[in-house]
């Protein structure tokens, strides 16, 4: 099968075409047909071997998390999918398995669904990866209630997109924060608040929102853009979630501080364990009309490196989805 591979570390231009034996499906395991594949944040970081303590490495290695495809072959004990299925999830890249940069794909059948009824496959391949960390640090890590207050950090990002309407599912109110051009975008989902990081006081703005402080922050930036203002921003008894994949990790002092005030900060990572359970709760709210697509572009595979040096400048609305082959007749 063909592939876009990388033979070490290094920058995006490391990517390049490869040709690579398919993969045969194993028990519990479904072979996947990629259509499309979604270009996460966590794509560049495991090219340049910053996710090494969670990804055990091999080369030539495949990178690529969100799928979606046809089913080619499942293994023995897979009763839930059989070929022909048109399905959407997550690649095995975070076991060391290659990823869904490829013709074919291995894929846990835990950590398939359905494609939701009248997606694309490139809008169904924005989903598996920010939807699941949207789904899984607002309903699970976050434990946001209906009548809440909730702030996004990166409300127009992939994270960000989706979590906007899962929170708005939940009957919770949002706050995000996101530059000028994409107010009216992240409005659109449903946001009440769209705070300009670039032209404002987010500190200001949440507690004019929220006067005692949100429920729950979700950070989808990280790099510690938002987390030293924590204590201004969480109300007590609120919990501030952040995305272990960004780098970002709050000092020892600043938990301390914030516990102090029963503010929880926490990584999305306490609630990874149940990562199927949150794949199936967004496919019901896609399914349910709750959750629609982002906003994506799409790019040719061959074009992975471009689409990884925009993702790495944190400025893409909603998701990039490389097209992986042609599938106007699947």
């Amino acid at each position: 099968m063909r592939a876009m591979i990388i033979e070490g570390f290094g920058d995006a231009d490391v990517l390049h075409w490869g040709d690579l034996p398919t993969p045969e499906s194993g028990p519990g395991e479904v072979l996947v047909r990629v259509a499309c594949a979604g270009v996460n944040p966590a794509d560049w970081k495991t090219r340049e071997g910053k996710l090494s303590a969670y990804i055990d490495y091999h080369f030539p290695f495949v990178l690529g998390f969100d799928l979606a495809g046809v089913v080619e072959a499942a293994g023995d004990g897979v009763d839930a999918f059989r070929p022909g299925d048109r399905v959407f999830g997550m690649s095995r890249q975070g076991q060391g398995l290659d990823g869904s940069y490829a013709e074919y794909c291995l894929a846990d059948a835990a950590f398939l669904a359905p494609l939701p009824s009248g997606w694309s496959f490139a809008q169904a391949a924005a989903l598996p990866v920010a939807g699941t960390t949207a789904y899984g640090g607002i309903v699970d890590a976050g434990a946001l209630r209906e009548g809440q207050q909730l702030l996004i950090n990166g409300g127009a990002g992939g994270v960000g997109s989706i979590g906007i309407q899962v929170a708005k599912a939940l009957g919770a109110r949002v706050a995000v924060t996101c530059g000028a051009d994409n107010q009216a975008y992240v409005r659109g989902l449903g946001a009440e608040l769209a705070i300009d990081y670039r032209d404002g006081d987010v500190v200001a703005a949440v507690r004019k929102w929220a006067p005692d402080g949100v429920d729950l922050v979700l950070d989808a930036v990280g790099l510690d853009t938002l987390l030293p203002s924590v204590l201004d921003i969480v109300a007590p008894g609120g919990r501030y979630v952040e995305i272990e994949t960004l780098i970002s990790r709050a000092a020892d002092d600043l938990v301390a501080s914030a516990a102090a005030r029963d503010i929880a900060i926490l990584s999305n990572m306490v609630a990874v364990a149940r990562l199927p359970e949150h794949l199936k709760g967004l496919a019901a709210l896609c399914g349910a009309g709750q959750v629609t697509p982002p906003a994506i572009e799409t790019m040719p595979l061959g074009e992975a490196a471009a689409a990884h040096r925009r993702v790495e400048a944190q400025h893409v609305r909603g998701k990039i989805i490389l097209e992986v082959a042609g599938h106007g007749d699947w």
